[in-house]
């Protein structure tokens, strides 16, 4: 996919940047929260000169509203190395209850994470900042883009330091992460359309004289909902909102007024006290019509926002990050075409089209407002209640392990599809996932056959759990490329040429 997209101003007389990397292989991420970070991190543990430019100081925010890891964000993480540092910090909850009656159940998940995390996004970032810092990315904090223009080579990215300092960047791709109100997708001419959906609502951490029985709850009552999540430190998240109080995000916020907000959502104030921080935000359902123009990519909040129900926003911009980052390594690297890049929109369009959905209907029946309405969430959350595979497949779809992707025609059933972590001759699929390789899963040992250890990036192993015939090529973000029942080794051989590159021969 070629294109040109230019935006913002432009400094005639840029000071180059010093010491850049080939910017032919390069890659320029914008934007330091945890898409960025992990993007960047993969990049380079990839072999792929990245900086990260952020225009905040190098410093962890404690006021970020991501309070919640999905079990496909952990079971990426574990691809890593990284899931059990990020689960010693969280805790872990295996159920959620919405709207006091309706109960999501995890603990039945067919992952290793049969449960979700409460973690705030502040803990997890310095763990992805330091694999990144680890992996040779270069940070480049206090900097600005202000111009980005691209041709048929490249992209190059003016930036202003934090003392005026003009520079001009130059890489082979870039990536926005840059957040909802993406400075790189504004410069390459992309609408964000949508809408706000709640303004004014409240974003409080407190202490609780009674804490509610969950972990993890949502109560609506009349015009009113409050959201609460336990940080497991004696303070809790809300976040309330009520139809009747309409403030701008500027007037300043008060403790009583949450008290109030949350006694009329759930009937009483649970004795909050000793508030570390209070917010205003609004809320949004907006989504880029394209995540790629040209040499340019959007990720994260960059290019979806929706509703905080469900707790999907910063999983599915990790997710869209660990889709985005091997391919970018493998086009870079020379081992596939362009044109891969172009699975990128077609496989993450869609998931944030459907966070936006699923999210939304949660909060509209939140929000619900006219006895007809609040009638209508009352059964369905009964009729949820009561049919497990309607309940299972909620739980599915919020923990982003239902995502299968889009495969070609007459491919077989299980490509596009997660992959769960199956035992393997060396170890579990996670742990051999994080050589950042894909992985050739078969039901026969091949040792005597192939090198491909040595010769590919492919790490085979024997699926010792398996009683099928089936093998399967697993792509690096645990997504299966191909698989076939019972093939030979030229289709072996042909499989992995195609989607690695490199011509083998698996005949002694």
């Amino acid at each position: 996919m070629n294109g040109t997209g230019t935006g913002l101003g432009t400094d005639p007389n840029p000071t180059p940047h010093p010491g850049a990397e080939d910017p032919t292989r390069s890659v320029i991420v914008v934007g330091c929260g945890p898409t960025g970070l992990l993007l960047a991190g993969d990049l380079a543990a990839a072999g792929v000169p990245v900086t990260l430019v952020e225009k905040r100081p190098h410093k962890i925010s404690n006021l970020s509203r991501a309070i919640v890891v999905h079990a496909r964000t952990l079971e990426l993480l574990d691809a890593r190395g990284l899931a059990d540092e990020v689960e010693s910090l969280g805790r872990r909850l295996d159920r959620m209850n919405l709207f006091t009656r309706l109960t999501v159940e995890f603990d039945t998940l067919p992952s290793r994470f049969k449960h979700l995390l409460v973690l705030p996004q502040y803990e997890i970032e310095p763990i992805l900042e330091r694999r990144a810092v680890a992996a040779g990315v270069r940070f480049r904090y206090e900097t600005e883009v202000t111009g980005l223009s691209q041709d048929d080579e490249g992209v190059t990215v003016v930036t202003r330091g934090a003392d005026g300092t003009t520079e001009s960047l130059r890489a082979a791709y870039v990536v926005g992460t840059d957040g909802m109100r993406s400075t790189v997708r504004g410069a390459i001419g992309l609408p964000f359309p949508g809408r706000s959906v709640i303004r004014s609502v409240l974003l409080a951490d407190v202490r609780l004289a009674q804490p509610p029985e969950n972990i993890l709850s949502v109560h609506s009552r009349g015009d009113a909902f409050v959201f609460f999540a336990s940080f497991g430190d004696g303070y809790y998240r809300i976040v309330a909102w009520d139809r009747r109080r309409d403030t701008s995000e500027s007037e300043p916020l008060d403790l009583e007024e949450v008290r109030q907000t949350v006694r009329a959502a759930a009937g009483h104030d649970f004795g909050m006290h000793d508030a570390r921080w209070l917010s205003r935000f609004h809320s949004d359902e907006r989504q880029a019509p394209s995540y790629r123009v040209g040499r340019v990519f959007l990720a994260g909040d960059a290019a979806h926002v929706h509703t905080p129900a469900g707790g999907q926003g910063m999983n599915i911009g990790m997710q869209d990050a660990a889709n985005l980052s091997w391919k970018l390594a493998s086009v870079l690297q020379g081992r596939a075409d362009d044109s891969l890049l172009d699975t990128y929109q077609a496989e993450r369009h869609p998931v944030g089209t459907e966070a936006m959905r699923s999210s939304g209907v949660i909060v509209r029946l939140a929000m619900a407002k006219h006895p007809w309405t609040r009638g209508m969430r009352a059964a369905l959350t009964a009729t949820l209640n009561t049919v497990t595979p309607i309940r299972r497949k909620l739980a599915l779809q919020i923990s982003g392990i239902s995502v299968k992707y889009p495969a070609p025609d007459g491919a077989h059933r299980l490509v596009g599809a997660r992959v769960a972590d199956v035992k393997l001759e060396g170890g579990r699929l996670y742990e051999v996932l994080r050589g950042g390789r894909f992985v050739l899963i078969t039901p026969e040992d091949c040792r005597d056959k192939t090198g491909l250890e040595d010769r590919l990036a492919v790490d085979r192993r024997t699926d010792r759990g398996s009683a099928g015939r089936t093998t399967v090529l697993v792509r690096p973000d645990g997504y299966v490329a191909w698989a076939a029942d019972a093939p030979g080794l030229p289709a072996i051989e042909a499989a992995v040429e195609e989607h690695l590159g490199e011509r083998i021969s698996l005949a002694r």
